[in-house]
């Protein structure tokens, strides 16, 4: 893959997602929701949003997959694929509520293309309940209780 931009982050990321081949993709997608269902119903509420982490990266992944999207914003889509295997978490991903970071960064970059790619592509890789859109303002109306104020903050600056 190539980007538009010929940065060598925004490459970095690409390659990233380049290196996670579907079955790789599928069996983190299905570990992760199996490792969260057991801690979700623990959790209430919180619970609730924890179960979109694997939907959001699922997503997240098959966009930047598809040949449709352009390369533009494959590389943010990489970055948010990318966030889910960093090793360094704002929340580290040991904990049970580790994966919401990961959850709002997503769901920000969903945000963020929304306007920009075919709504039809976006549902179209949806794997979760609902609607992809009612999903993402639902996270985002949550975001200052999901992780701190201060990311929330970070990212909307950064995604404005």
């Amino acid at each position: 893959m190539t980007t538009e931009t010929g940065s060598s982050a925004g490459q970095d990321a690409i390659d990233a997602v380049g290196e996670v081949s579907e079955e790789r993709a599928n069996r983190f997608y299905d570990r992760l929701r199996e490792n969260l269902q057991a801690r979700a119903a623990k959790l209430g509420k919180l619970g609730e949003y924890l179960l979109l982490v694997p939907d959001v990266f699922i997503l997240l992944w098959r966009m930047a997959n598809d040949p449709r999207v352009a390369s533009r914003h494959k590389i943010l889509l990489g970055s948010g694929v990318a966030y889910f295997f960093f090793p360094l978490d704002v929340i580290p991903d040991f904990l049970a509520v580790g994966f919401l970071d990961d959850l709002v960064f997503g769901v920000f970059i969903l945000n963020r293309l929304f306007s920009e790619i075919d709504a039809s592509i976006i549902r179209e890789h949806w794997s979760g309940d609902g609607d992809v859109l009612d999903m993402i303002r639902k996270v985002l109306g949550s975001a200052d209780k999901l992780v701190s104020t201060k990311f929330s903050s970070f990212l909307k600056k950064k995604f404005d």
